[in-house]
């Protein structure tokens, strides 16, 4: 007891340290590369791909120049006191306190997306179980305490002739046979392959005794049995001896195929749906066989998991579930684009340059034309579409105000027709390299914005009953602010008054006023108005144009 103790307290902690790469700010291209060990120092890099490139090459010089690992280190992560070791198959297999199992390696861990690299001195059962730990070299083996017959523990027996196999292939007189592995020159680096050449340690072979009979076993000339490659699925590793067989296969496949879905650069939801899927019944058949309460839990997250791809997928063609009615097809189609709708009208809310109902639903339009990049055109109609008393007059007190900018005169402006339009500017929405704008959708979804509002200050009946600025904006805010089912609020709970007469620029008192507007339209149905909320839904009509709370 006392020699096990005393080796214990000998054993060093294993090295361990981190290569990171990180955002250097909110929407900036560039990087910053950071290293865990003292001694160096952050750097930042233009992109991406090339903060990714110095990463990999400093983890590799750390690897070329720093020693090989360490056979009497302590695990790293063991020290850590991780609980993802792969525990002993039996009672043979105890593992010393300081290790679970196995060689000490240095091993390589990183994560799917390629932002940091961990490297991890530990044993060869700590590193097996990180699904993306590379192995970069493994240690010699350590030399064993001798026993109290001058034998080592670790000897194998004597040969029959009385001499003892060298790693040379040389009998040495009075001895038991020894293996002794031997290593390269060049010290550890990083390598995408876990095996021992690429690792630099060469592979220790035996030199077996020589038979007593000196017959040759036709046996020996075998190669030697391999084991299938695992599969790997969900971060676990696929037993070899997994029965039945096709299940094996199953679980296998499927993970080729996650990988490969991850791999596309364009979702498929209908696939997604179908892979998840196929992954509760292989899961469920698993736990089965393994009695896994673990896997059991996976298999239903599957199941939840293709349940909401395959409603997504649905939701995309405009179709509807198995016994439900038709599904809406909205004009904006995805939960983002209804957030990015509503992020424009907060923005334009809090920073509106003038007060007044029609100043602010100028604002909005404008805002929606120059969204991505503070630049934009606008022609004529644009404006005199709007219901504004006087366009011109309110134009000219946004440019003189300094929020919008134009290429001529505001009479040009007006005038501008299709074919020839007038060039605008918001300074405000400009990006530049300290402040890359208010929004962060792409030019490809800023047009869409932009039409959904066009359809909504547009509607036919809208338009057609002429209604005010203020009941044009209350109708925006609706449509925004409805679940799916076009119930006001959240739940269905309503919309507080106070929210709605900041947003449309008018009295508390006067929303009952548009209210009652709305509802003549056919925009509203059911609809309650309180001292402190409004409760209704939008009519069947005009949920195309909603984007539903998520």
């Amino acid at each position: 007891m006392g020699v096990e103790a005393h080796a214990t307290n000998e054993r060093v902690t294993g090295r361990k340290w981190t290569v990171r790469l990180d955002p250097v700010g909110r929407g900036r291209a560039d990087v910053r590369v950071s290293c865990s060990r003292p001694a160096c120092a952050a750097q930042v890099l233009p992109s991406a791909a090339a903060g990714r490139t110095a990463a990999i090459g400093h983890l590799k010089a750390h690897l070329r120049a720093g020693p090989a690992p360490r056979p009497s280190a302590q695990c790293a992560c063991r020290a850590e006191e991780c609980h993802t070791h792969i525990r002993p198959a039996g009672p043979r297999e105890r593992p010393v306190p300081w290790r679970c199992g196995g060689a000490v390696v240095l091993a390589v861990v990183t994560d799917r997306e390629g932002r940091w690299w961990q490297v991890m001195e530990c044993c060869s059962r700590c590193a097996a179980a990180h699904p993306t730990a590379k192995v970069v070299a493994t240690a010699p083996a350590a030399e064993a305490p001798a026993r109290s017959d001058g034998f080592r523990a670790d000897a194998a027996a004597p040969a029959p002739s009385g001499g003892t196999a060298t790693p040379g292939g040389t009998a040495t007189p009075g001895g038991p046979a020894a293996t002794t592995p031997t290593f390269s020159a060049a010290g550890p680096h990083f390598s995408h392959s876990a095996t021992a050449t690429a690792a630099g340690t060469a592979v220790p072979q035996q030199v077996s005794a020589p038979r007593s009979d000196h017959r040759s076993d036709p046996r020996s000339a075998r190669a030697p049995r391999r084991r299938p490659p695992r599969g790997r699925i969900a971060q676990r590793l696929v037993p070899h001896d997994l029965r039945p067989v096709a299940l094996r296969d199953e679980l296998t496949e499927l993970g080729e195929l996650f990988r490969a879905y991850q791999a596309r650069t364009e979702p498929d939801l209908a696939m997604l749906a179908d892979l998840h899927a196929r992954k509760a019944e292989a899961f469920h058949a698993w736990a089965d066989a393994t009695a896994d309460t673990g896997l059991r839990l996976d298999a239903r997250r599957a199941e939840q998991a293709a349940a909401t791809a395959r409603l997504q997928h649905l939701h995309r063609i405009g179709q509807a579930p198995d016994g439900e009615g038709p599904a809406v097809a909205r004009l904006l189609t995805a939960p983002a684009q209804w957030n990015h709708a509503r992020s424009v009208l907060a923005h334009v809310a809090e920073n509106a340059p003038l007060p007044g109902a029609e100043a602010r639903l100028l604002v909005v339009m404008v805002t929606l034309r120059t969204a991505q990049s503070g630049v934009g055109n606008l022609v004529g109609q644009d404006i005199k579409g709007l219901p504004l008393s006087d366009p011109e007059q309110l134009v000219g007190q946004l440019v003189e105000s300094g929020w919008l900018g134009i290429s001529g005169t505001v009479e040009e402006l007006i005038a501008s027709r299709p074919e020839n339009p007038t060039r605008i500017t918001v300074p405000s929405l400009t990006p530049d390299e300290d402040d890359p704008g208010p929004f962060t959708f792409g030019r490809k979804l800023r047009p869409k914005l932009s039409g959904w509002a066009q359809r909504v200050v547009g509607e036919k009946k809208l338009r057609k009953g002429k209604t005010e600025a203020d009941v044009r904006l209350l109708a925006l805010a609706l449509a925004t602010g409805s679940d799916g089912e076009g119930r006001l609020g959240s739940g269905g709970q309503g919309i507080g008054l106070d929210t709605l007469s900041s947003w449309c620029a008018v009295d508390p008192g006067d929303l009952p006023a548009l209210v009652d507007r709305l509802t003549a339209a056919d925009w509203l149905a059911e609809a309650d108005v309180t001292d402190t909320l409004l409760t209704g839904r939008l009519t069947e009509r005009v949920l195309p144009l909603g984007c539903p709370l998520t």
